[in-house]
């Protein structure tokens, strides 16, 4: 078995980070410190349960509100509870180019398979600055990188044009999608040989049966096996139950990522519910009511049980 850990630092890989990639959860302790004993749990169940590849301090992490110091910690830990058995990719993404290349450099040091780098928020700089700022933090350590396209939460797309003249870095590897242009992503995709991960999990399937390479799931904290059982599915040539499963993760994928509140926090919610480590969310983050941890673990119980 390839050791994804060893792909992810050589040449291009259809699957540079593994296919099956959770968004992990940051967890914390009641008192809202950082939860290192629970994220080796956690970490442990998920990779026990498919996936091949973990995100750390990623949007699901909550990484606005954890410190430096503490996106380090999570790695190491998480590094010496998982091994070589899954990638670790840890999202170090700022606003600023310079911090950004800080936390890739201290990513590297933690034990961290590669960086996932999300375009600069708030500033929205033009493509040719996105392209320089993208090259820097590239150049600046030897972890491969995912780019994160997610304009909804940054303001600024990463046009295909752009992307494919970063597929040209040796070191520029992947893109984490959460573009809803699908027609943009194929264009890329026919393009260069970047490896694409569904970061959006109602298009997991749909990005895989065109050539992406897995999947980058939040609700994968929460069914790992289910997320993982619709790329079972496809890669074993059997696209009518891949479908199936994909339909009937849509319930639970809508309310984690569709019903009003962030992932994070519904993932939380549900993780808590089910006994697994997970903490509250920090501010400005608030945690679920009642009514909607309910029905999360209702859509929960209903899928485990189909």
């Amino acid at each position: 078995m390839t050791n994804p850990r060893d792909t992810a630092r050589t040449t291009r890989s259809p699957r540079p980070f593994g296919r099956t990639l959770c968004a992990m959860v940051t967890p914390f302790t009641g008192a809202g410190a950082l939860d290192l004993d629970g994220a080796r749990r956690l970490a442990t169940h998920l990779v026990d349960m498919g996936c091949d590849g973990l995100v750390l301090n990623g949007t699901t992490g909550e990484s606005p509100t954890t410190t430096d110091t503490e996106k380090a910690e999570l790695i190491t830990a998480v590094r010496e509870a998982v091994g070589d058995r899954a990638a670790l990719v840890a999202g170090v993404g700022t606003a600023d180019t310079r911090h950004t290349v800080e936390l890739a450099l201290a990513a590297e040091k933690a034990g961290a398979d590669g960086v996932l780098v999300v375009s600069p928020y708030y500033s929205r700089p033009p493509q040719d600055a996105l392209e320089a700022h993208f090259l820097e933090v590239a150049d600046a350590s030897g972890l491969p990188v995912m780019l994160y396209d997610i304009p909804g939460r940054t303001g600024t797309r990463i046009e295909p044009e752009t992307l494919v003249r970063l597929a040209a870095h040796p070191r520029i590897v992947a893109v984490k999608d959460c573009s809803y242009d699908f027609l943009g992503t194929q264009k890329v995709l026919a393009r260069t040989e970047l490896a694409y991960y569904a970061g959006c999990d109602e298009h997991i399937l749909a990005l895989y049966a065109v050539g992406a390479a897995g999947c980058v799931s939040t609700v994968a904290n929460v069914a790992p096996a289910e997320i993982a059982a619709i790329l079972d599915a496809f890669d074993a040539g059997d696209t009518a139950r891949a479908a199936e499963l994909q339909l009937r993760a849509t319930p639970l994928i809508e309310a984690v990522m569709a019903a009003g509140l962030p992932g994070t926090v519904t993932s939380k919610a549900l993780l808590t519910a089910l006994g697994l480590p997970s903490g509250p969310v920090r501010a400005p983050l608030r945690p679920a009511g009642r009514e909607a941890a309910d029905g999360l673990r209702a859509v929960y119980e209903e899928l485990v049980a189909g």
